[in-house]
């Protein structure tokens, strides 16, 4: 049975790997999306061992919330760790950040009818606004976690400035970040601080929109509407460097008979700095290779090798 991780000073404990849910309902984020795929999708992540489902109001704008308050129906509820966002406003159709307390305790309530729950394991801020306190925001989270309507409180896309800004009470429990073996950048500042105060970290983006995944030999050219589409590291000398540095790994995973994304997903799962890994999965498939790296237990020797070929991204 995989070992649990508890998440930061809170009471929640999660599998160290979860289920990126930003495809789930994410037609904002990627095109043709399938929901009924996206809820069988949820539902095989849960049934092959992971418990930890992150999504976001943004995801589809209540849509991945929604479909998620679908797929875990069949389940029990407590066995589950539901992680959600929020921090968008909608006006007129134009959409910007707000951290109002007020605000973020309504996002909340709003999130909770579209997950059909009365509590959220996580929540997160999911993006700072230019006014609010940062301190202030995460105070009123805490009195919603005072209440055990939410069991931790996360903040996502923070600078190191407002993490410490927001933490300054001590009060939160994770943080959420763009982080990858090609994006490394929370290592300098945020990974220091985040184990000196006991928070827990969530890296999102870990294989790099499937660049670490071992599929790609040429540059691809994306629809329309698709993230990676503009993405500098699907194009030129960035995306030659990942891939050279990716495929440099296949006799690694073929010692363990896995595959490369088994393998990296592994050493996320390795890495000391790192709580919960959450990959993202558009097919069943994809969620049982995403589940089977909690099975996957490298070497240290194969953890550092991994490490350095990737330390050129720093």
């Amino acid at each position: 049975m995989t070992k649990l991780v508890k998440i930061g000073k809170s009471q929640v404990l999660a599998t160290p790997l979860g289920f990126g849910a930003n495809s789930v309902g994410g037609d904002n984020l990627f095109p043709n999306l399938n929901d009924q795929l996206g809820i069988q999708t949820v539902q095989t992540a849960i049934n092959n061992g992971i418990n930890l489902i992150d999504t976001a109001y943004a995801y589809g704008y209540g849509k991945s919330e929604t479909l998620i308050g679908e797929a875990i129906k069949p389940f029990d509820r407590d066995k589950l760790i539901i992680a959600t966002k929020g921090a968008q406003a909608i006006h007129n159709g134009k959409v910007s950040i707000s951290n109002d307390p007020d605000f973020l305790k309504q996002c909340v309530y709003d999130s909770l009818k579209r997950l059909q729950t009365d509590y959220l394991d996580i929540f997160y801020i999911h993006f700072p606004d230019e006014d609010t306190p940062k301190d202030v925001a995460v105070a009123a989270l805490q009195e919603l976690k005072d209440q055990g309507i939410i069991k931790a409180i996360g903040v996502s896309n923070f600078s190191y400035e407002q993490l410490v800004e927001a933490n300054q009470n001590g009060q939160i429990d994770v943080v959420e970040d763009n982080y990858s073996l090609i994006y490394r950048k929370p290592e300098t500042q945020i990974f220091p601080y985040l184990n000196a105060h006991n928070i827990a970290f969530v890296p999102y983006f870990p294989l790099a929109s499937g660049l670490l995944t071992g599929k790609y030999s040429h540059p691809i050219e994306f629809p329309e509407g698709d993230l990676r589409k503009n993405d500098k590291n699907f194009n030129g000398e960035n995306f030659k460097a990942i891939v050279t540095a990716t495929n440099s790994l296949k006799p690694i995973a073929k010692n363990h008979d896995i595959s490369i994304t088994e393998l990296v997903l592994a050493w996320y799962i390795k890495n000391p700095n790192i709580t919960v890994v959450i990959p993202g999965a558009k097919t069943p498939e994809q969620a049982k290779t995403n589940a089977r790296s909690m099975n996957v237990a490298i070497t240290n020797s194969e953890y550092n090798i991994i490490d350095n070929t990737f330390k050129s991204f720093l």
